[in-house]
């Protein structure tokens, strides 16, 4: 057996041989063993001819020890030479064979993981969020709170910032429907921006029963591939206008949110309360993704292509599944994995650099760390104890507070070396606008 590398930089061939004697040998046994056992018509248990077993068993049995010869044969080897796959290997016939009828000759063609190197990280600046949340801040998530529970009614009147419009649409481009352009009773609550703007913009001061056109240019970085950058016509019916009619702020209001004294005041505090640790976890994630940016950028090194290939495919699968819950086919979507491979090639790449680090600078999670966590996680629960006892009574619960910890590693080892500012900023400029 021998080793020897083909033109990519990361593939690796291994060329092996298996005398045909070995596998000849091993079927026998094989055969001979389940010549014990086996039942064939006309037969008693044991005594079915040699013969006989071998011509209704003997292709199978040889398919499972050729194809278990291979494998030990393989994995013997990459053990011997120390080698780290990535993926799996491709096996195929030996383009040179050099014992033709003696031996089972074929090649394992495969990747191996790349060297990590990475550049010096001193000249790296990694910006950290300065902010904290203010009372206007509250004040906005209280309001937000009131819309979530508010009660609509319909109104004789234009459209306007806030209300909901039921609408019926139906979109062209050239004269010609496209997937994804038409609906009926449609709600769309002007003001959330989850529509274009040119599209939102069209139905203020609609009145319930009017209808309208209006030209409508997808933008060119679109998340349907189909029609961005496209111009198309849009035709449109508004079938009703209802204004929200927000609940008053009073001890009911309170009550509403688990708040047992009913005060108003313990409201805002809670409020704060979640404010502050979703700040806390924004600020851990927007100087997480730095660090992990600057570690790529600093990555010299080409990611296997099986490893990328794979996480292609698990990305698109991903988001079909995503898609099929919304009742959208994934067919229509026209997804394939080719799509995602800025995104699979940036987590591979992550992914090497981290494990590289964790195994040469002993980053690993302790359990301290991880035990942290899942007890700051539990602190959102009525019972945390009782939370973190069911956490830690499966392995696969607490994963992903191990790979936050390892991170979080990573991320502490990244900013040692970096320069860390402080960037003034506010709540909503950080969180986006309000949610709800």
């Amino acid at each position: 057996m021998t080793e020897t590398s083909p033109a990519t930089g990361l593939e690796r061939r291994l060329d092996v041989a298996i005398p045909l004697s070995d596998i000849d040998g091993e079927v026998q046994k094989r055969l001979a063993n389940l010549a014990k056992t086996v039942k064939l018509p006309g037969f008693r248990p044991g005594h079915v001819p040699m013969k006989m077993v071998a011509q209704q068993y003997g292709p199978q049995v040889r398919s499972d020890v050729i194809s278990e010869a291979v494998q030990s044969r393989f994995s013997e080897q990459v053990r011997a030479q120390n080698l780290r796959i990535a993926g799996y290997p491709r096996i195929e016939p030996s383009p040179n064979p050099t014992s033709p009828g003696q031996a089972l000759e074929f090649s394992a063609v495969f990747e191996v993981y790349p060297e990590i190197t990475l550049g010096d990280l001193a000249g790296v600046t990694i910006e950290r969020p300065q902010v904290d949340v203010a009372e206007s801040d509250v004040d906005r998530t209280v309001e937000v709170l009131r819309r979530q529970h508010a009660t609509w009614h319909d109104v004789d009147r234009g459209a306007q910032e806030g209300d909901r419009v039921l609408v019926d649409f139906t979109g062209t481009i050239d004269a010609v429907e496209f997937a994804g352009g038409q609906a009926r009773d449609f709600t769309i609550e002007l003001g959330e921006h989850r529509m274009l703007p040119e599209f939102e913009a069209a139905i203020h001061g609609m009145r319930a029963g009017e209808r309208t056109s209006f030209p409508l240019t997808f933008p060119a970085d679109y998340h349907g591939k189909e029609v961005a950058g496209k111009s198309a016509e849009f035709d449109l019916t508004a079938k009703r206008v209802s204004a929200p009619e927000l609940p008053p702020l009073d001890e009911a209001f309170a009550l509403r949110f688990g708040i047992a004294s009913g005060s108003l005041a313990d409201l805002r505090a809670e409020i704060r309360q979640n404010l502050e640790l979703e700040l806390a976890r924004k600020i851990e994630s927007v100087v997480k993704d730095q660090a992990l940016a600057a570690l790529r950028a600093k990555a010299t090194f080409t990611p296997p292509r099986a490893l990328v290939e794979a996480e292609e495919q698990a990305l698109a699968d991903r988001l079909g599944e995503s898609l099929r819950q919304q009742g959208i086919k994934a067919e229509e979507a026209r997804l394939t994995p080719s799509m995602f491979r800025e995104e699979a090639e940036a987590r591979v790449v992550t992914g090497l650099v981290l494990g590289d680090l964790v195994r040469n600078h002993g980053l690993a999670a302790t359990r301290e760390q991880v035990r942290a966590r899942v007890e700051a996680a539990a602190q959102t629960y009525e019972q945390p104890e009782a939370v973190v006892r069911w956490h830690y009574e499966k392995p696969e619960r607490i994963a992903e507070f191990e790979t936050a910890a390892l991170e979080q590693n990573v991320v502490d080892w990244v900013l040692s070396r970096t320069r860390v500012v402080d960037r003034p900023t506010t709540f909503e400029a950080l969180m986006g606008p309000s949610r709800g």
